[in-house]
């Protein structure tokens, strides 16, 4: 009997994006033995429990649905953790985002890699459809890198676990304290790193994401920026910490500063070539703000549907 892999889709008020999703995932090409776990983090309507609910009966695999009644994407996601467990059969995890859609090959994809690779966790490529002009002079790159061993991943959204990776961490798998703010994923993977676990790259296990073009506009990207670097540096803190290693993450950041401002300002009357200083400037001040305390929580604000 072929291994079951639970494929784990956290929600949150996108219903349908997530009929998109399950309907992508009943059309894979497979041969591993499959079951669907939803877990609905909005408490209130739970649109996305009443959706698997009304699939569940006719749908191709098993499908659960769950709510995770504490906000916060790490919550969530430690809520698909612990039930895919419950699960005795269950090899492999697979969390996949809800405003994501896998290719038809994608899970026989990321098993035959982790197989080739003996890693612990695999992540697959993310390509993007533009909402908007093709020639469009910021799109979202996809998230892209070879096949293979790679020392560190990008994200959860798309992503191959080891049953056993799981078992071996204590609770809480992902970091309540990084529910809001985005970087869960990073923190969880800088420990699995500590712990001597080994990181894949599948490139053919691929999803596929939309961008509205809200997300393109340069509020959004420095938003992100500061976002990123701010969550970023709070798993640094957290993991490496010491007055030295502080000394020369700061030295950095004032670097970062230093030569991005004034790039930006001589930028400042081509908007398609100063976005880049402009990112790099709102990453270095979002780190700043997490050495000085302050949090950014960039998932307060919700784009549901």
């Amino acid at each position: 009997m072929s291994e079951r892999v639970v494929i784990a889709i956290p929600t949150y008020k996108r219903p349908l994006s997530l009929k998109r999703l399950l309907d992508a995932i009943a059309r894979l090409d497979t041969r591993h033995d499959v079951a669907v776990l939803v877990a609905d983090n909005d408490c209130e309507k739970q649109d996305g429990l009443a959706l698997c609910h009304r699939l569940a009966p006719s749908y191709r695999w098993p499908l659960a649905a769950v709510p995770a009644p504490e906000r916060g994407i790490a919550q969530v996601r430690n809520v698909l953790v612990e039930h895919a467990l419950r699960d005795r059969r269950c090899a492999f995890v697979a969390m996949i985002d809800d405003d994501e859609w896998p290719d038809a090959g994608w899970l026989d994809e990321f098993v035959a890699v982790q197989r080739r690779t003996g890693a612990d966790v695999l992540q697959g490529s993310i390509l993007f459809e533009q909402d908007g002009p093709q020639n469009d002079p910021a799109p979202v790159p996809d998230i892209r890198h070879p096949t293979g061993l790679i020392a560190m991943l990008q994200g959860a959204g798309n992503i191959l676990i080891v049953r056993a990776v799981l078992e071996e961490l204590p609770r809480p798998w992902f970091d309540p304290d990084f529910a809001l703010t985005g970087g869960e994923d990073f923190e969880f993977f800088t420990r699995l790193a500590k712990a001597g676990k080994r990181f894949a790259w599948a490139d053919g296990a691929r999803a596929y994401g939309e961008v509205p073009a809200t997300r393109r506009e340069l509020a959004w990207i420095l938003a992100r920026a500061y976002s990123t670097g701010n969550s970023d540096m709070r798993v640094w803190l957290k993991h490496e910490g010491g007055l030295l290693p502080l000394l020369r993450e700061s030295a950095k950041i004032a670097g970062a500063v230093l030569l991005s401002l004034p790039l930006a300002l001589i930028l400042a009357p081509s908007p398609n070539h100063r976005r880049r200083p402009l990112q790099k400037l709102f990453r270095a001040a979002g780190k700043a703000a997490a050495i000085a305390g302050q949090t950014f929580n960039e998932y307060s604000l919700v784009h549901g549907e």
